[in-house]
């Protein structure tokens, strides 16, 4: 009996540390710290929710720049079915898929869209496409805003990211903030 009170007092000790104690010593230093990042990188503008830094979104009109396609259903960038196409190399709705959204790109825009915006990425969800993805769909996105190419292709090379520490990863543009700052621009004027 003497065994079995040390071991429900350890239990509790345990259970309290690491399933009361533990939890929120994270959680404040979280929110602390990292505040923005503990609450999901959330995006705001004049007190509304736009989205977030981490997750992609669907734009469907010329005057934006289109992010990666999505995988996930049934709508696309459902963070909650987060996945890939699983679609191998030699599968014809792959092949499908390609061939919509480059007629898509075809339709509206004379230039040739890099690979990564004619295929979905691992998680379906990511929001940032590389800068020659950007870069294809300047004069797309000048042309149907009204404003110079130039000063769109300025707006994309201060939304680049570049390398983590400068050797990790690649150089991306986070499609929602790009497409923010577009919306800005034309409300100043």
């Amino acid at each position: 009996m003497k065994h079995l009170i040390a071991s429900l007092k350890i239990f509790l000790l345990l259970a309290i540390l690491t399933g009361i104690v533990y939890p929120l010593f994270v959680t404040g230093i979280g929110q602390l710290v990292f505040n923005s990042q503990a609450n999901g990188s959330i995006i705001k503008e004049n007190g509304l929710v736009r989205g977030s830094s981490l997750i992609g979104q669907e734009f469907r009109q010329s005057k934006y720049f289109w992010s990666r396609p999505s995988a996930t259903s049934p709508a696309p960038y459902n963070a909650c079915a987060s996945s890939g196409s699983n679609l191998g190399p030699t599968n014809p709705k792959l092949k499908e898929s390609i061939e919509a959204l480059r007629t898509k790109f075809q339709i509206d825009s004379s230039i040739k869209p890099s690979s990564e915006l004619l295929t979905a990425s691992g998680s379906g969800l990511d929001p940032h496409i590389s800068p020659a993805g950007a870069h294809c769909q300047v004069e797309r996105v000048a042309q149907n805003r009204g404003l110079a190419k130039e000063l769109v292709e300025k707006i994309v090379l201060s939304h680049t990211q570049t390398r983590q520490l400068g050797i990790l990863g690649e150089p991306v543009v986070n499609v929602l903030t790009l497409n923010l700052e577009l919306d800005r621009i034309r409300a100043d004027k």
